[in-house]
Parts: structure tokens; C-alpha cells; sequence
């Protein structure tokens, strides 16, 4: 799944770019990916957007006189892509926006599952649809994380997951904070103590600001993660074999020498919880 990194980085890519020129045509989409029916996408033709934005995991862009946004998510397996005049993109993508004089924004989408969103709305209903989200992780500093972490008693890999609590951070950046920041990824947060705590922020900035400058450079996850989806290669701080622990929805990786005392935890139905 896109995480803040990736995202962050189309932001600054698509900016300029999708400012360029007015909007020549927006749509078609796919009837699974369009998720509001008014104002309709026409309302978009004829307009020019302001630039990219985000929030969280969400894309934003908004037209420049202010009066809509177009939000995208995309979820596990969508994907934008901007194709210059004459270049070659998908013939049916999920979604499409046509500039004038000939460049496309087009979202596609691997699988069968179609859960890639697109959304447009007022800016006061964007609002009111991510008014749920906490602060953003690149924004959150040690003060704010503290205050998160006293009134919540949860394991710190579901609640760095969750976007009403940090926004931004999924399944494969918490793997990486949590390496960083040597911390099971078992443990409750109301646990922490204070050099645990400065040790978690420090790595929730360093991962993710290592990330998008990677990400910037169209680095791929092999460059990207160091600990998620790497198991059985050595730690980058111990060497230690990465271990995983298998979820329905997701997989946890992490060091059993930096991040949990040595211990392994090899079937979560079978072993006790590690903390």
C-alpha cells in the first residue's frame, strides 16, 4: 500500500504539473472507483487545478477558484501516473483526467479487488470526511507523540497503523519505525518509558524522511524498506535473521535480537504475546 513516503513524493511530483494546463476532461471512472455522483466529474472540465496536496494518505487537488477538490485514495494497489502528450498510458484505466493540449492524470489499479477511491467534493466536505485523521506523522514531534501515547494502551504496530490516532504511517513503515526504534512490535504504549518514547519519534521522522527522499529519486521498495518484506535476511543494526508474524490483513517483520529480547514468535495462535 502507498504509504506517506510515496505519497508525498507524487505530491511533489504532480504539482506542478497538473497546475499546467486546464482541465479538458475528467472521467470516465470505474463505476467501483467513483464514490460520489455529485457535483458530477464534469464539473471539473473547463477548470484548472491549484496543484496536488495531501493529507494522510489522501491526494488533493483542488480547482484554483477554490470551489471543489478531487481526493483520491489509493488504497492497496492504485497507482497515478502522468503521461505527457503522445506518451503511452493504459488504455482503460480506473480513472482519467484529460489536461488541454493532451496530458493525462490516470489512477490504475492492480487485482481484482477495486478499492481505490476517488472523491469530489467542496473543500468544507473534504473537511468533514477527514476530520477523522490524527496529526501528520512528518509533522508529529516528541510532545505530541508522548500525548498520543498516555491516552492510548494498544500494541505499538496497530496504533502507528491507525490514521485517526498518526496519519500517514501503514504496514510497512510501522515494520521499519519499530526496527529503528528498537521496539517489539508487540509492546502496549502505555508502557513506554521516556527514552523509549524519545527513541520512537526520532525513528518515525528518520525512517520517513529517508523514505521519501528515496522515493524522490524513484527508488523502489528493495531500496526503500530494510526490515519489511525481507524475512530471513539479516537486521541492518544486528544482523539477526528477520522474523515475521502472519495476520490475516497483514504481516508484522521484526528483529528478535534488537526488538524482542531474543525472542521469536512464530504462530501467533500458538504462542503467547510477546511485550
Amino acid at each position: 500500500m502507498p504509504e506517506l513516503p510515496e505519497v508525498e513524493a507524487w505530491v511533489r511530483e504532480l504539482d506542478p504539473l497538473v497546475s499546467a494546463f486546464p482541465i479538458e476532461r475528467a472521467g470516465p471512472a470505474h463505476v467501483a472507483t467513483l464514490k460520489t455522483i455529485d457535483p458530477p466529474l464534469s464539473s471539473l472540465d473547463g477548470r484548472r487545478l491549484a496543484g496536488a496536496r495531501r493529507r494522510g494518505k489522501h491526494l488533493l487537488f483542488p480547482t484554483e477558484d477554490g470551489e471543489l477538490v478531487l481526493r483520491v485514495h489509493l488504497m492497496t494497489a492504485g497507482r497515478l501516473r502522468y503521461v505527457a502528450p503522445g506518451g503511452k498510458g493504459p488504455k482503460t484505466p480506473m480513472f482519467r483526467l484529460r489536461f488541454v493540449g493532451g496530458c493525462e492524470l490516470v489512477l490504475t489499479e492492480a487485482g481484482k479487488k477495486k478499492r481505490a477511491g476517488v472523491w469530489l467534493s467542496t473543500p468544507d466536505q473534504v473537511e468533514a470526511d477527514l476530520a477523522h485523521l490524527g496529526p501528520d506523522a512528518l509533522e508529529l514531534d516528541e510532545a505530541g507523540l508522548t500525548e498520543i501515547l498516555s491516552g492510548e494502551r494498544r500494541q505499538l504496530h496497530p496504533l502507528l497503523r491507525d490514521q485517526r490516532v498518526i496519519a500517514g504511517i501503514g504496514r510497512a513503515h510501522a515494520n521499519e519505525i519499530l526496527n529503528r526504534a528498537r521496539l517489539s512490535p508487540f509492546k502496549l504504549s502505555s508502557e513506554l518509558d521516556e527514552k523509549e518514547t524519545v527513541r520512537l519519534a526520532a525513528a518515525i521522522h528518520e525512517d520517513l524522511e529517508r523514505a521519501l527522499e528515496l522515493r524522490e529519486r524513484e527508488k523502489d521498495d528493495r531500496d526503500v524498506y530494510r526490515v519489511h518484506n525481507r524475512l530471513g535476511e539479516p537486521c541492518p543494526t544486528c544482523g539477526t535473521p528477520i522474523a515475521r508474524v502472519d495476520y490475516e490483513e497483514h504481516t508484522v517483520y521484526y528483529c528478535p535480537t534488537c526488538q524482542t529480547g531474543g525472542r521469536v514468535l512464530k504462530d501467533r495462535r500458538l504462542s503467547r504475546l510477546l511485550r
